[in-house]
């Protein structure tokens, strides 16, 4: 398997003068767009030459490099070249809070950091967390700490730089998930999982080197440049896509004539109402791609209704920082045939599985399952665990057995993956996802799922969304409670004719009649990849010392 970076040479040589990155910011004085562009050639030169100063301060083979880079040319350049070495590049979302970021990185021990100076600043006053550090490479101003200058490294020849090879197994990168249910873990993948992930979001999109990636999530952005197309990379806080202003991802697309989209949910919910409301028509995207939590069927609706034009589609991939995609629904359909039985609470419906990927239902288990087995498998229909076979799987968490033996079921010489979730397949062989496994509701009648429940309180006009949580109750179940974030705020006087409006939709459906105890919160938390999926761990201890402003179901209803 030939060293990923090795794409990246291909696709500059192919066309070395087409832009690989296009770096925008907001609208000057003049109204227009204000870009930096950079060609496939030069980011190939340029990552050469990092390459070679990498090398030159003690960056070799294996060495595991953390990458502390806002979007920018030198992401880019720095994240080739650390493949180009055979080096691990290590990303960890930094809007974690500063607590869990420093967790990550001291269970990450790496030996070489690249990053802005606020990271360094962060190395000198938490030392403890870089024991192993051995390189420090600042990108910007480098003040009193020492180490290496990115500008100064880059001076290096950019000749081709001689790539390493790389057997399958070994280590291309090390990407953190987002923490949204526990604690973040540093998922490892291989050139050879990494590589097979990208040819199959090419076949699974259809996306050639023709196309321009508004690319609304920075991370999908490298996958963007392997797959030959130009990253476009909007002005846009990473850490807070649901507050993203809509026309920083609007003019890029229409003025730069974009043709694919990766972003979270909760931002094309914004930017598709904006063009509603404003009439906006993007004739040059034809597909839009939206992950990391369920998307309400107003956005496809919105986009597919005359945002996108006639050919353009809305695609929604199932997957996780461990595999992804695995599976894939099209908008249209969510649309025609499965949106009405969300609402039924049945679940989110996410598609079929995707080439080369296996997907089965297996009987709810917290505890580890080394030996994979058919009796696993829950009867047809019964929402289940679900359970993931594919090439393209991470196999390992970095320096994580006990999470191993969590998430990993051995299948002779491959592994089914517990992606933590729990679903069901319908008949036509479709995955329908109903919530976290962690966050199901034991109750002495039976287990509650969050994406069934909350699906039948989100169709009240008061309710912008809803999480359904556990607080402690008998005989180790649990007290089923609903925190509902208002479409605007209630004032306190009519907060009970609220509750009890909400309650009547809970108490016309079988699944939500034991849910008695709603509470009302001015935004629910969420993470910090997406800003989609809700932090209902939090939301638990918040509601467990607010049980007087609960609002409780009466009998009168």
């Amino acid at each position: 398997m030939p060293n990923l970076a090795a794409r990246l040479r291909d696709h500059a040589a192919r066309f070395p003068e087409k832009p690989a990155v296009i770096l925008c910011r907001g609208p000057g004085k003049s109204g227009q767009l204000r870009i930096a562009s950079h060609s496939f050639a030069e980011l190939e030169r340029d990552s050469d030459a990092a390459a070679r100063g990498l090398l030159a301060a003690g960056v070799g083979r294996g060495c595991v490099t953390l990458v502390m880079l806002r979007p920018s040319f030198a992401f880019f350049s720095c994240f080739f070249a650390l493949l180009k070495i055979g080096a691990v590049p290590a990303l960890i979302d930094p809007g974690m809070g500063v607590a869990r970021l420093l967790e990550c990185v001291r269970r990450l021990a790496p030996a070489a950091l690249v990053g802005v100076p606020a990271a360094h600043l962060v190395r000198l006053l938490r030392p403890g967390c870089f024991p192993g550090l051995r390189t420090a490479v600042t990108v910007g101003r480098r003040w009193l700490w020492g180490g290496q200058s990115w500008e100064r490294l880059r001076r290096f020849d950019s000749a081709p730089f001689p790539l390493a090879g790389m057997g399958d197994g070994d280590l291309a990168a090390i990407l953190f998930t987002t923490g949204s249910t526990g604690p973040a873990k540093g998922v490892e993948y291989t050139h050879a999982a990494l590589g097979r992930q990208i040819d199959i979001l090419s076949w699974t999109f259809g996306i050639t080197p023709e196309d321009r990636d508004a690319a609304a999530f920075p991370g999908f952005s490298l996958f963007s440049i392997a797959l030959g197309m130009t990253a476009v990379v909007p002005d846009l806080d990473p850490t807070r896509p649901g507050q993203v202003h809509p026309p920083n991802i609007i003019a890029p697309i229409r003025e730069l004539g974009c043709t694919f989209s990766f972003g979270s949910p909760t931002l094309w919910d914004r930017v598709s109402a904006y063009a509603e409301r404003g009439g906006v028509r993007l004739p040059s995207l034809r597909r839009v791609v939206m992950a990391g939590a369920p998307i309400p069927a107003v956005v496809h609706r919105r986009l597919l209704g005359g945002t996108l034009p006639p050919e353009g589609g809305t695609f929604t991939p199932y997957g996780a920082t461990e595999v992804m995609p695995a599976a894939c629904l099209d908008g249209r359909e969510a649309l025609a045939e499965t949106a009405g039985l969300t609402l039924a609470g049945r679940g989110v419906c996410v598609g079929r599985p995707v080439p080369e990927v296996r997907v089965e239902i297996i009987r709810i288990d917290d505890g580890p399952i080394p030996e994979w087995d058919a009796a696993l498998l829950a009867p047809p229909g019964e929402i289940g665990e679900i359970v993931v076979l594919a090439d393209h799987a991470s196999r390992h968490y970095h320096r994580l057995p006990a999470a191993d033996a969590l998430a990993k079921i051995a299948d002779g010489g491959r592994f089914w993956h517990r992606m933590g979730d729990v679903g069901w397949l319908d008949g036509k062989g479709r995955l329908w996802f109903c919530g976290r496994k962690s966050h199901r509701v034991r109750t002495p009648a039976g287990d509650l799922f969050t994406v069934c429940c909350e699906a039948i309180f989100n169709q009240s006009p008061e309710a912008a969304r809803s999480a359904l949580i556990g607080l402690p109750g008998a005989d180790g179940f649990a007290k089923p409670a609903l925190v509902v974030e208002p479409i605007r705020k209630i004032p306190r006087p009519a907060r009970r004719a609220a509750a009890d409006a909400l309650f009547r939709l809970g108490q016309a459906n079988q699944l939500t009649r034991d849910i008695r105890l709603l509470f009302f919160h001015p935004r629910l938390p969420t993470d910090i990849r997406h800003n989609a999926k809700i932090r209902r761990e939090d939301l638990a201890i918040w509601a467990a010392g607010r049980l007087r402003e609960g609002f409780r179901l009466t009998s009168g209803l």
